[in-house]
């Protein structure tokens, strides 16, 4: 017989016990799962290897001593795991870790080598930079191409609280070039491997990720996840959201081992501190050599050595809340993440389709890489106040200029545009240069997007290199890359270099474009010309063998004209020859360049003359002259004062008189203007006498800065330019 009072005795135990799993559920998330830390550090084995999963907080499960993840709630059985639909694919065990301190420098390293990577990389640190809160330092392992890319960009770019430092990946090489890979990334997919000794020795953490990642949140809350690291843990991954690691997605598919489904290398967090202390190096190299015995290469670059390590030493991993690499590969299990968490803190575009991957839910997470993608760069340049961060460089005299400005001066918008740094982004696309020769030409350019039209004609016209800068907003950057690719005449040429900068400002930086351009050209030459000309089909041929014949370089400076001629017509039979130009010419098809608008633009190369030169000829320079011409690539740059319409040519042929270049008019070139719809400039200039007025002073303020640099040398120019004076 039961005593009367032990049933309520037992009723009420069980009404405690009721009460506090309640207040359990709701303190810590209601997962099982999610257990305090000193509990988990208590049954923590030795050496680390009892439970090197999860830790307070992390919505991942635990993993056995065997090595296996497991779902949450499944009993442990031979064989490999089913898909976990709890444990890594939730995001909401407990309250996230508080972010670091708000100053605190978070460290992040890229690996970037190429064209096309570089532009990848632009789109990430724009995800980054639009949420960030705190100052970055960013690691970039790079090769040559991508170096000389990114030096410029972020040069350029000032990004307040933001330091770069680069690593030569070619240094790198050597460490893994030994590994056979299958990857599409070749040997740079393997270079995650050596960051622990390739990094600073100073360094202890750092957030490695790859360049096709985008983030939709604070890099900050990520770097808190370090804090969830136990004693042992030093790399920190999300789950791989794919069977590609169980073997069974075709017969005889043989993947590298890996702890159940393995882990994805997209977003390392890495304690490179425990990793050196560790025998990191050693430790990846002998797993790797013997994998390699019956493994014929790697299949996935770094993650299938990462993910033998880790096979071989479980307690190094920490797993990461899947929503921190949302993977959208062509087999991915991803959507058992993102259809259970409330948000989704970066997406993995680790498909080699990219964009193009097969999804259901693809248009969502494309959306959200398009709009970093076209986003305007230059509303990221935003300060961290309360952050006590050096200036980018340059930065503080920039400002010092900007405030001695005066916004009631009717030209403030002039010298504002003057004083702007525009981001520049070089080689926007993938080019290959010829191989060098002595007498080669380059054709320079600059272009907006109204005049894209004129490219194929240009390609079809000029054969040789080119150097060509754009001015364009981000959007308009990309419109311009698909009209590449579309194209068979641009996408079939890998010898045009195109620059992008990044449109800032109303007035057109139309001198600060050609110098970009021109300072990109890689020949010994460069033909200065403008994207509204078509060069004759034999000029580039002609000029390199003018340039020979005439034996210029050494002491020798010379300016070859190339004579400018324009249609009205929007169709013509394009001359092949000089005497077929001429035939047009007096049929009044063709006239001399702005003969009826400006003629004393190009009146100096003295057009009678050249109808029946058989060789070069001299001219002197004249007031208003503006020829296009040959020099040599390391020729004076152009004032980049002048903004907009008007004098920006004239300039810079005052400035090759002055350093007494010759101008040498060559007899059988020639080059033919199209006619096209005014531009904004233009029409400004015309219209609107303020314009004008800014114009003459920036012409007084260049002759002033003439004479103070050449002396009295430079009086013919002041008064070749003075009005003649009336009889008295």
């Amino acid at each position: 017989m039961l005593l009367r009072g032990r049933p309520r005795a037992l009723g009420a135990a069980a009404l405690l016990l009721l009460l506090l799993l309640l207040i359990g559920f709701f303190l810590f998330g209601g997962d099982p799962d999610c257990e305090l830390g000193s509990e988990r550090e208590a049954r923590r084995g030795e050496g680390g290897g009892g439970d090197p999963g999860s830790v307070p907080g992390s919505p991942t499960p635990r993993v056995p001593s065997d090595g296996r993840l497991r779902p949450r709630g499944a009993a442990a059985f031979d064989g490999v795991p089913p898909a976990d639909p709890g444990g890594h694919n939730r995001s909401d065990c407990v309250p996230p870790p508080p972010p670091p301190p708000k100053c605190e420098l978070l460290q992040v390293a890229i690996v970037c080598a190429g064209h096309n990577s570089s532009r990848d990389v632009v789109t990430l640190v724009k995800s980054l930079l639009f949420y960030r809160k705190n100052p970055l330092h960013l690691h970039l392992v790079t090769d040559a191409v991508a170096r000389n890319i990114l030096e410029m960009l972020f040069h350029t770019w000032m990004v307040p609280a933001v330091q770069i430092s680069f690593y030569n990946a070619d240094e790198l090489k050597p460490q893994v070039s030994w590994i056979p890979n299958r990857h599409y990334s070749g040997l740079y997919g393997l270079m995650k491997l050596v960051l622990p000794t390739a990094l600073p020795p100073d360094l202890a953490r750092v957030i490695v990720l790859d360049t096709d990642v985008t983030f939709a949140s604070d890099i900050a809350e990520l770097w808190a996840l370090f804090a969830h690291f136990s004693d042992k843990q030093a790399i920190g991954l999300v789950e791989n959201q794919s069977d590609w690691y169980l073997g069974n997605l075709w017969r005889n598919h043989r993947p590298w081992p890996a702890l159940g489904r393995g882990f994805n290398t997209g977003v390392i967090l890495l304690r490179l501190d425990r990793l050196r202390q560790a025998g990191w190096e050693q430790m990846w190299k002998l797993t790797a050599t013997r994998e390699l015995l019956t493994l014929p290469a790697t299949s996935l670059a770094d993650q299938d050595i990462f993910n033998a390590v880790i096979k071989e030493h479980p307690w190094l991993v920490q797993p990461l809340p899947c929503i921190w690499n949302v993977q959208l590969s062509d087999h991915t299990l991803a959507e058992r993440c993102y259809s259970e968490a409330s948000d989704l803190k970066v997406i993995h575009w680790n498909s080699p389709k990219k964009l193009r991957v097969k999804n259901k839910h693809v248009e969502s997470f494309r959306n959200l890489y398009l709009t970093f993608l076209e986003y305007d760069g230059n509303l990221l340049r935003r300060e961290l106040f309360g952050c006590p961060c050096p200036p980018p460089p340059g930065a503080e005299q920039l400002q010092q200029a900007l405030a001695q400005l005066e916004e009631q001066d009717s030209c403030f918008e002039f010298r504002q545009q003057q004083l702007t740094v525009h981001r520049v982004h070089i080689t926007f696309l993938p080019h290959k240069p010829p191989p060098t020769q002595p007498h080669d030409v380059t054709l320079v350019a600059q272009l907006s997007m109204e005049r894209l039209q004129m490219l194929e004609a240009l390609c079809r016209h000029w054969p040789g290199p080119m150097s060509l800068a754009l001015y364009l907003t981000d959007a308009e950057a990309q419109q311009f890359l698909r009209f590449v690719e579309t194209s068979a005449v641009l996408s079939a040429r890998q010898d045009v270099a195109y620059h992008v900068m990044y449109r800032e400002g109303s007035l057109y930086p139309i001198n600060q474009l050609r110098n970009v351009a021109l300072a990109q050209a890689l020949t010994p030459y460069v033909f200065l010309s403008d994207i509204d000309f078509l060069p004759a089909h034999s000029l580039y041929d002609y000029l390199r063998a003018s340039i020979e014949q005439l034996e210029l370089g050494g002491r020798r400076k010379a300016a070859l004209v190339v004579p400018a001629f324009e249609t009205l017509h929007y169709r013509f039979r394009f001359p092949s020859s000089k005497a077929e130009l001429l035939t047009l010419l007096d049929a009044g098809s063709l006239y001399t360049f702005r003969h009826h608008e400006w003629p004393q633009g190009h009146a100096p190369t003295d057009y009678a003359r050249w109808r029946e030169a058989q060789a070069p000829y001299r001219v002197r320079w004249a007031a208003d002259y503006e020829p296009y011409v040959v020099v040599p690539r390391d020729c004076p740059r152009y004032d980049p004062r002048f903004v907009g319409f008007g004098w920006n040519k004239v300039a810079h042929i005052i400035e090759l008189d002055a350093q007494e270049y010759e101008l040498l008019v060559l007899p059988e070139a020639f080059t033919i203007h199209l006619p096209h719809a005014p531009s904004l400039d233009i029409t400004r200039f015309r219209s609107n006498p303020t314009y004008r007025d800014c114009l003459r002073a920036l012409k007084d303020e260049f002759h002033q800065d003439l004479s103070r640099h050449y002396g009295a040398a430079a009086l013919k120019y002041l008064t070749a330019l003075q009005p003649p004076r009336g009889p008295t």
